[in-house]
């Protein structure tokens, strides 16, 4: 029977319910075998007691209707597409979204079943009441399902998937396994969880954004108009109130603790801000953004500072990336070196109208001070000492500024078919004598941090009302999975 947009909301209730269900079983199991070594029974797991939901989509392509112009939530072969699913409550809105676009274009079915992938014992236990102290990890393994790398991956999104049995093609570019892996990565790293993540997604390499970003966040948080309505930071979770008083909640939390922290500024259905300081280098870029991807954000920048290596670029110059240098190295068999990572026109057009709104300076001075051009990216941050090395390429691929995250940051959004952009500020020109030193980038800081911010904040607020325009048909290949 073909499904209707009437029936999603069902089918979604479905999802849940053999999750929670799986869950709960995994649970009272472990449960049971912390209390008196009973062990799970021989058919629990071959009965699928433990499984993730799974959604199937069936099509047959009577070519009684036109393929969408939308770049994605398109089906481009009959066949059977199928996906196990984690945490199907967090991803509702989106999952809502995707299979709307899809039943009200395709003639399709969509069923709800237990898939063979299995939930990890470690993802439950958080929470569950459940003591296992006394218990080692080689017991527990032993009998209740783990988290094995062996069946973690991202041949979807890489193009390196092959047909599931029964020919079933991949419905999405991450299944629960993978997705799971990241939410619990996310929480690690970022001392905030999953599920206070928002849809639109800055990412910086300094403490000054943040600082910033926390004081953006409480202004906004204070005024009932802004539609933001809590302030998630490590540790804490705020909602309106004294202001002074939040302020030193959030300088009191756990941020300290992790390597990645992120900042939540969250608005209804996740339409608020997320950011999250990466620390310097390509290796933490490219962890994040492989654990945000499973998200699927609408968009992610990247604002930070660089390298000026004009000699007519000064101190405090803006740089909006429109290619990349790649030599951080980190995604190099992924995504190999010669692959091109194209600009999103979109993000292109909103980051300088959004420079143009927050410095209020007509185009003809705007333009003097912020540049296009490409943008190096190294994994050396001593690259000054070996400069002559790089010379040639640097010329030869007229690069304007240095960095060593925000290739990385756009050839993970292009990876993951997540909207990306940069616009960098010149910090210190190394190659020109300006090297930046301590006074120098006070002041520096003082003047740039905060216009900076606000560019790349007012840049998403553009992005928000792009809707369907801004998920390009650059980041889709000829044979993509349905879902976004």
């Amino acid at each position: 029977m073909t499904t209707t947009v009437s029936d999603i909301d069902a089918i979604l209730d479905r999802l849940e319910a053999t999750y929670d269900r799986s869950r709960q079983n995994l649970v009272e199991a472990l449960r049971r075998f912390a209390d008196d070594r009973t062990p799970p029974a021989a058919d629990a797991r071959s009965g699928r007691q433990f499984g993730y939901p799974s959604l199937t989509l069936h099509y047959a392509d009577d070519g009684a209707r036109g393929h969408p112009a939308r770049a994605y939530a398109r089906l481009n072969q009959p066949g059977t597409y199928s996906v196990s699913i984690a945490d199907p409550a967090l991803f509702r809105a989106y999952l809502h979204e995707q299979l709307s676009h899809l039943v009200a274009d395709y003639d399709v079915t969509i069923e709800v079943g237990t898939s063979s992938a299995e939930i990890p014992y470690q993802y439950v236990l958080d929470g569950s009441g459940v003591d296992v102290q006394g218990l080692s990890s080689a017991e527990l393994v032993r009998h209740f399902p783990s988290t094995d790398l062996a069946n973690i991956g991202d041949e979807v999104a890489d193009g390196t998937w092959t047909l599931m049995p029964g020919g079933k093609r991949p419905l999405a570019l991450f299944d629960a396994p993978r997705t799971d892996y990241s939410l619990a990565r996310l929480r690690h790293y970022t001392g905030t969880p999953a599920g206070h993540f928002q849809r639109y997604v800055l990412f910086t390499n300094y403490i000054r954004y943040v600082e910033e970003f926390i004081d953006f966040a409480l202004d906004a948080l204070s005024d009932k108009e802004s539609g933001f309505d809590r302030f998630s930071a490590p540790g804490i979770l705020l909602e309106r109130g004294d202001r002074e008083q939040s302020r030193a909640q959030v300088a009191a939390g756990t941020w300290r603790k992790h390597q990645m922290p992120a900042y939540h500024l969250m608005g209804a259905n996740g339409e608020g801000i997320t950011l999250v300081n990466i620390g310097v280098g390509p290796s933490n870029a490219k962890t994040i953004c492989d654990h945000i991807a499973v998200l699927r954000p609408e968009v992610w920048l990247m604002i930070g500072h660089c390298g000026g290596l004009r000699p007519s670029q000064t101190i405090g110059d803006y740089v909006l990336a429109h290619a990349y240098l790649r030599d951080d190295n980190v995604l190099d068999a992924e995504i190999p070196p010669e692959i091109p990572i194209p600009p999103i026109a979109e993000v292109q057009t909103a980051m300088y109208e959004a420079a143009r709104k927050v410095t209020g300076e007509p185009d003809e001075v705007l333009k003097r001070r912020l540049r296009t051009g490409t943008v190096v990216t190294t994994d050396d941050r001593n690259w000054e000492l070996h400069y002559t090395r790089s010379a040639l390429r640097f010329n030869q691929s007229r690069a304007v500024a240095i960095d060593m995250e925000s290739a990385t940051v756009a050839a993970q959004g292009y990876r993951f078919r997540v909207p990306y952009g940069t616009l960098l500020c010149v910090s210190d020109k190394p190659i020109h004598g300006e090297i930046k030193l301590p006074g120098q980038a006070n002041a520096f800081y003082e003047k740039s941090v905060s216009q900076h911010l606000r560019i790349g904040i007012e840049t998403l607020g553009l992005l928000s009302k792009q809707g369907d325009s801004l998920h390009s048909r650059k980041l889709r290949s000829f044979d993509e999975p349905p879902l976004r």
